[in-house]
């Protein structure tokens, strides 16, 4: 595969600094009993994606002691050696941890809103619906439904195994690497290492460094409250993310862009690791013109701006709507945007800020490029790195925001003539995370669904797809591969092991050589379910 390193420093587009940060690098494990702490003033080249998790960092100062992949090797030996024990397999330790992370959740939900704000100006009550409460659903259901989900599933046998029973054993992976993302920089990755620990896994997480505050906070925070010796946390860059790719993992979850997953999945393919990719993509909304218009354009606004300022997978990256429609649905949306965040957007304090200056950069090229365009918004203040809501009508299908994820607060208007019209708009494009159509249409609904391929799919809402446990979330194409949240989370860190038990009695001489006429027509009969026939031939009573 080459040098990882240069692949993922290739993986990126942009070029613009996001400034000089001071990052550490702390690897909590009972092999390295001192922490490990490496300044980084850094250079970072981020992505427009759902992700800057491995945005490639230059380091300007010496290093005292760095996390290199002997380092990396070193920890997953230990982890393994520890997994291998037995220790985590059981439902005590599986079950003292997920009370552990329960116990972190309650005691620590205030720094968690803290270092979501130092790292994205988050809102308070947004931080916690979004990261905190969510993650406590997670951690709350899965102490109480693990004792169901570890039983083994029974299985129907068939009359070729008689007498015979089955069962399907759900069995941890063995050693699990979790690589987090910014945007949402606790729940991505609390969450799936509430799976992985639900699994009997032992668990590397990777949060990302463009979030320095909150993966600080995971650092202290999983060395506090979990078992060190089978759940660690290595802060750092690109550096120490190409460490721990070049090693031998059981499974990898990587949330972030296409193409770094694409390098994410040519790393694991060396080793034959399998990985669940949680990627981005371009979320479409239709809206037709009988669709409550007050409602939709709340609706929209949560599932945009209101949601991490766009800065989200899953929000609405355009809207698909009728000519005719498009002026009363631009006029919902400034009268709702109005009644959410008050008269000035630049300056509300219910919205995010961008999460960087380059990120900030692209998005006001991005604006730039399709100035007359703009119908609504696009008031920025770089010091402060905030752009407020911003709505373009028809601009062109081949502009830089028509063509590529967006991820941020800019919302493009395409219209069509008839709304059918808007699932070719949609298949022309990658297959994205989310789609989300709103109408009264009981047939449109149905001809969406049956059509339109994506990773999820809500009617008449935006995002809360998310919050329903017994739906799967994940991608498909160019938006992920696998799934997590709820049991999708213990079966995504889970191997599910095929077992048949069989009695030493009842064995019958149908199956072993000699081979003969007589035995062949039992056998057909008996595999084609002819009974009858079956106990014919055997009492020799059928010569056919």
């Amino acid at each position: 595969m080459g040098s990882l390193s240069s692949e993922l420093l290739l993986g990126f587009r942009n070029s613009a600094p996001i400034g000089s940060r001071a990052f550490s690098h702390r690897l909590t494990t009972k092999s390295f009993q001192k922490q490990l702490r490496v300044p980084y003033r850094c250079l970072a080249f981020s992505s427009y994606t759902c992700s800057a998790t491995l945005s490639p960092v230059i380091t300007e100062v010496e290093q005292k002691e760095t996390f290199d992949i002997d380092k990396a090797s070193l920890l997953v030996e230990e982890l393994r050696n520890n997994f291998d024990s037995g220790k985590t397999r059981s439902y005590e330790w599986r079950v003292s941890q997920l009370k552990s992370i329960a116990k972190m959740l309650e005691e620590k939900e205030k720094d968690i809103i803290d270092a979501l704000y130092k790292d994205l100006g988050k809102p308070g009550q947004e931080a916690f619906i979004s990261e905190v409460s969510m993650s406590k659903s997670s951690c709350n259901e899965a102490l109480g439904e693990l004792n169901q989900w570890m039983m083994p599933e029974k299985v129907k046998t068939s009359i070729t195994t008689y007498p015979s029973s089955a069962e399907i054993v759900s069995e941890p992976l063995g050693v699990v690497l979790v690589i987090s993302t910014w945007n949402f920089p606790f729940l991505l990755s609390i969450d799936p290492v509430i799976g992985a620990i639900s699994a009997g896994n032992s668990v590397v997480l990777k949060p990302s460094e463009i979030a320095p505050a909150t993966s600080s906070l995971l650092g202290n925070l999983l060395e506090e409250y979990l078992d060190n010796s089978a759940i660690r946390v290595v802060e750092g860059a690109v550096p120490e993310t190409t460490a721990l790719l070049e090693q031998k993992w059981d499974k990898i979850l990587y949330t972030g862009s296409a193409r770094v997953g694409r390098i994410v999945m040519a790393a694991a393919a060396k080793h034959l690791t399998p990985v669940t990719l949680e990627l981005g993509g371009k979320c479409p909304a239709v809206v037709d013109s009988d669709a409550d218009l007050q409602v939709t354009a709340r609706r929209i606004i949560v599932g945009k701006w209101a949601c991490n300022n766009g800065q989200a997978c899953i929000s609405v990256d355009y809207i698909i709507t009728q000519k005719e429609f498009a002026p009363k649905l631009i006029d919902a949306l400034r009268n709702e945007l109005e009644q959410c965040f008050g008269k000035d957007l630049l300056r509300s304090k219910d919205i995010s800020r961008i999460v960087s200056s380059s990120q900030f950069a692209r998005l006001a090229k991005l604006m730039d490029e399709v100035s007359d365009k703009i119908v609504l918004g696009g008031q920025r203040d770089e010091n402060q790195l905030r752009i407020a809501p911003t709505i373009l009508l028809d601009a062109s299908e081949d502009s830089t925001v028509m063509q590529e994820e967006i991820f941020g607060p800019i919302l493009p208007i395409v219209t069509v003539n008839n709304i059918k019209d808007s699932f070719g708009v949609i298949k022309s494009k990658p297959k994205p995370l989310a789609a989300y159509l709103f109408t009264n249409n009981e047939q449109l609904k149905k001809d969406y669904v049956q059509n339109i391929s994506s990773g999820g799919m809500l009617i008449n809402d935006t995002i809360l797809h998310l919050t329903v446990s017994g739906l799967p979330f994940g991608g498909v194409g160019e938006s992920g591969m696998g799934s997590y949240h709820g049991k999708f989370s213990f079966d995504t860190f889970s191997h599910k092991k095929s077992v048949l038990y069989r009695a030493f009695s009842g064995d019958s001489l149908l199956r072993y050589p000699p081979y003969t006429p007589e035995k062949e027509r039992l056998l057909k009969a008996i595999i084609s379910g002819n009974i009858l026939r079956a106990i014919l031939i055997f009492f020799g009573w059928s010569k056919e």
